[in-house]
């Protein structure tokens, strides 16, 4: 008797559950998006804060062990090449070539003394005076003495090269960078004493982000303000970047050649580097809004009066700030979406958030 009543009740309930599914697909098929208007990208003051260092510099430190007696010049001197930078106790090493002269000396006299035994054994030999034995004697004697003279010369040259390392001396003209070593304190043979940076060439040395790789390359463009006043820049582009990012900062240290900086931009300045990207008027979307392979590429158009997206294939470049430059399928002021390009399906109807378009 009472199935009558049970049955109606079932169909009604699987009549609601399918219109609840029916209303759960409606919804989703509206999709909340985000969206940006396609315009030339404005001029953003985008920079990376770095310092100018020399091109070239070198590390100098004396070619012998000793004591710093005297130290004549200090960080951000300007030096001349040969310039005495700082000397050590030469003592020792002026013995050394007052005891080679000495035995040069000596030797030298050795050697006049053989040679004039020589000449005293040929005149012996000719009157029969004396025999053939004795006069190669004599003539082995004198060989003997001008090779020793020979050797000994050396000698004395060597130590008075080994006296003129006692001065420390610039083998370059340019400015005294780093002073690691003190009056008094005794340095070992290529210990590093002092560092002279050359001012020919000067390098823009910043940390550009693992994001912004495209700016790294070697031969980008950048022009670089001085930070003490941002009236003063110069050009330069890309000579060296770091093969691997730094594994705490995501960046790559790079380094900027300058071109003919002027004196305003001193080692150790602070500066700023920013892309020196020519502006041609195209169209600029962030790469999020961009799918597709890398031949068909597409971005999704918002059409604001019903609220739909439908795809259009675009022509992109690699912006050098960042994001893709669209160089063909898309008008200025068009609204296009840029985050979830890849779910989107042509004619869905799309939410439009009331914040600002990002």
């Amino acid at each position: 008797m009472k199935y009558p009543i049970i049955l109606p009740l079932v169909f009604i309930a699987a009549g609601l559950s399918a219109c609840s599914e029916d209303k759960h697909d409606t919804e989703q098929q509206i999709r909340p998006v985000l969206f940006r208007v396609a315009e030339p990208r404005e001029t953003v003051a985008m920079g990376f804060t770095g310092t100018v260092e020399a091109k070239f510099s070198a590390d100098l430190g004396f070619q012998v062990l000793g004591r710093i007696t005297s130290r004549h010049v200090s960080v951000g001197d300007l030096v001349k090449k040969d310039d005495v930078l700082a000397n050590i106790d030469a003592t020792a090493l002026q013995l050394a070539v007052n005891q080679a002269s000495a035995d040069l000396a000596s030797s030298v006299a050795k050697l006049d003394l053989a040679k004039v035994n020589e000449q005293r054994q040929i005149t012996l030999v000719a009157s029969a005076a004396s025999t053939k034995e004795q006069l190669e004697t004599a003539i082995q004697s004198r060989e003997a003495a001008e090779a020793t003279v020979k050797q000994l010369q050396a000698s004395l040259t060597k130590a008075k090269e080994q006296l003129g390392y006692a001065d420390l001396k610039a083998d370059t003209d340019g400015v005294v960078s780093t002073v690691s070593a003190e009056v008094g304190q005794v340095v070992s043979a290529g210990q590093t004493v002092m560092t002279i940076a050359r001012l020919e060439a000067r390098d823009a040395v910043v940390d550009i982000p693992d994001s912004f790789d495209k700016l790294s390359r070697i031969g980008t463009p950048f022009e670089v303000t001085l930070q003490a006043n941002p009236v003063i820049r110069v050009t330069g582009t890309v000579r060296e970047t770091a093969p691997q990012s730094d594994a705490s900062t995501r960046t790559r240290r790079t380094k900027i050649a300058l071109d003919s900086p002027p004196d305003t931009f001193r080692l150790g300045s602070t500066v700023t580097a920013m892309p020196a990207a020519p502006s041609e008027g195209y169209l600029w979307l962030p790469t999020s809004a961009i799918g597709g392979a890398q031949d068909q590429q597409f971005v999704w158009v918002i059409d604001k009066a019903s609220k739909t997206v439908s795809r259009r294939n675009v022509t992109v470049r690699p912006s050098a700030a960042g994001g893709v430059d669209i160089l063909s399928g898309l008008n200025k002021g068009e609204h296009v979406v840029t985050a979830g390009v890849n779910t989107l399906t042509d004619n869905q109807t799309v939410k439009i958030p009331d914040e600002m378009p990002l």
